[in-house]
Order: structure tokens, then C-alpha cells, then sequence
């Protein structure tokens, strides 16, 4: 197939186009390369195009496409508090633009999501669990979910959603809790962690949720939502300590501060859907942490360079006053 990967030059779609091109498949990449957006993730061998999700001429300019999907979003909870605006345009309006594509072409679209809809939660979400976002950046997610969701009913568009639990592996952009405690510890900086660090997170390695995306956009029912977690749940405490003894860091770096606001004390899926459909996830946290933590030691000069300039800028507006700096 010929496929359009939205956001294909950020973190998980960045795998993912890897994934459809060692399968056979061509790849056009629509990306308006935001500051996570990084066109030295673009693979060999894929189409790229800068472009807006949230303009048609845009989308339409891409040409014929047999199946669409969309990782583009703004995606930092923190960034969402600091000014939710463009999280509505492009995780809402982008996600509207796409259906609608989708819908005048009749082609299939993939619509990927996170288990943050769900919002904070004692037992795991299954799939018609009730959207209780708590950030603006869930709520534009679940906004997005709703859009497709009513194009399913009303107009019969042939589309699917995939709802992640974190993600992490190689190429994640440092502003999220692993990859900044990794880069931070290999700096000799603080990693700042919120609250009493208790919060609980389920972690999916990328190459596992890329496997889960791509079964659904091959074989997922029309108006299907599939969750797609690891069932390996860790406290973020858990993580920045293993995250130190991985790369021996001192562990006077880990500093307690002050929480963000509306902070979700635990996400967790029920992927029995998903399973059923013969995707299990195959790295566990404990393996898949350790490999990431080495590529990136190994690979400063791809995180070096995007620590500086914007990210600085939005390091200290965030963090400064938290660490007393």
C-alpha cells in the first residue's frame, strides 16, 4: 500500500514508517516539523512533505493514498498547561481534517491516541470506558477521538483508533520523563521529579506499540478502538532510580518538586481487544529501558543539538523555579 503517515518525523511515527517500509510498503510523511519534529528520524526510502494536518490544501497536496495514519499532535502534557491552544488545532481541528479526507477519498484512516483519555484510574480502561481527560492535552486528544468517532457513525468512514499506554525507546524527544532523566543524567543534571514520584505509568516500548498500530491498519474492524498496552506498570520513582543506577549517574541528581497541576496518578489498560487479534507486546520494561539508555550514550549528537535554543527556553520556564535555579 501507499500510506500516509502524519507526523512521521516525530518519535513513534518516525518507527512506524520504518516498520511499513521493511514490510513493503511505500511512505509519504506529512509533518510540519514542530520543534519535535526532526527530519534526520525521517527513514530512507520516505516521501516527506511539510505540511500542516490541520490544513486541507495541505493533506490534499500529498496526492492518492491507500490508508492514512495519524501520529501528528501535540503531545507534552507540560507544554499543553504552559498554553493549550495549539494542542485544539492540531490534536482537534488535524484530527477532523483527516476523516474528512479519509471520508472524500474512501480510504482508511488510523487514528492514534493515548490511554490518557481515560484520565486517572484505579482498574484498567477498556475500550468504551467514559473519556474523564484531566489536562488540556488529553482533552484535545479525547476531542480528536470524538471527531473520529462521529465520522464512524455518521458517515460510515472506514476508521479505526489505537489508544497507547507510554511510550518510549530510541529518538523520543527530551522534554518526555525518560528520555530527559536519561539525557540529564549523562549531563550530570538534575532530573526533576514531580510530586512524591508515586505516579503509576504502564510503559510500551515503541517497536511494540508500532506492531499494534500496524495490525489494526491492516486487519482492525471498521469503528474498532483497540488499547494497546505492556502490562508493565512502574512509579515514576521506580524509573528515575533505575534510570541512575543505569547510567551510573550520583543519585543526589533526583530532586523531589513541586507536582504540575491536575497530575494523573495512574494510567492502565485493558488490552484484551487487541490480544485477541494476536498482538502481544515481546520487550519488557526492564530490557527495553536498558537498550534505550545506551542508544542514548551512544548517540549525543542526535539529543545534544535539540537540547539548546527552544528546549532551553522551555526547560527553564518549567523547571527553574521548581529546582530553585
Amino acid at each position: 500500500m501507499r500510506i500516509l503517515v502524519t507526523g512521521g518525523a516525530g518519535f513513534i511515527g518516525s518507527h512506524f514508517a520504518e516498520r511499513l517500509l521493511a514490510a513493503g510498503d511505500e511512505v509519504v510523511i506529512l509533518d510540519k516539523l514542530t520543534y519535535a519534529g526532526n527530519e534526520a528520524n525521517v527513514p530512507a526510502g520516505a516521501e516527506l512533505t511539510r505540511g500542516d494536518v490541520a490544513l486541507r490544501e495541505d493533506v490534499e497536496a500529498v496526492g492518492d493514498v491507500d490508508a492514512i495514519v495519524n501520529f501528528a499532535a501535540e503531545s507534552h502534557v507540560d507544554r499543553s498547561i504552559l498554553g493549550p491552544l495549539e494542542f485544539v488545532r492540531t490534536d482537534v481541528l488535524g484530527a477532523l481534517v483527516l476523516v474528512q479526507h479519509a471520508h472524500r477519498h474512501g480510504i482508511r484512516l488510523v487514528h492514534v491516541s493515548t490511554d490518557e483519555v481515560y484520565g486517572d484510574l484505579t482498574e484498567p480502561a477498556v475500550e468504551d470506558a467514559p473519556l474523564r481527560p484531566s489536562s488540556p492535552y488529553s482533552a484535545s486528544k479525547a476531542g480528536g477521538d470524538l471527531q473520529v468517532l462521529a465520522a464512524i457513525r455518521t458517515f460510515g468512514v472506514d476508521a479505526c483508533i489505537t489508544r497507547g499506554s507510554n511510550t518510549y525507546g530510541p529518538r523520543q524527544y527530551p522534554e518526555k520523563l525518560i528520555p530527559l532523566f536519561v539525557t540529564n543524567a549523562l549531563d550530570g543534571e538534575p532530573l526533576p521529579l514531580y510530586g512524591d514520584g508515586r505516579q503509576v505509568r504502564d510503559w510500551l516500548h515503541v517497536d511494540d506499540h508500532c506492531a499494534a498500530i500496524e495490525l489494526v491498519l491492516r486487519e482492525g474492524a471498521l469503528g474498532g478502538v483497540y488499547n494497546a498496552g505492556a502490562d508493565d506498570e512502574r512509579e515514576n520513582r521506580e524509573v528515575a532510580a533505575r534510570i541512575l543506577e543505569l547510567t551510573a549517574a550520583d543519585p543526589a541528581l533526583l530532586r523531589h518538586v513541586q507536582d504540575r497541576p491536575g497530575h494523573d496518578r495512574r494510567y492502565a489498560l485493558d488490552s484484551s481487544k487487541l490480544h485477541s487479534l494476536g498482538w502481544q507486546p515481546q520487550r519488557r520494561f526492564e530490557e527495553g529501558l536498558a537498550e534505550t539508555v545506551a542508544w542514548y550514550r551512544e548517540h549525543r549528537s542526535w539529543w545534544k543539538p535539540l537540547k539548546s535554543a527552544e528546549y532551553r527556553a522551555y526547560y527553564e520556564r518549567q523547571y527553574a523555579e521548581r529546582l530553585g535555579s
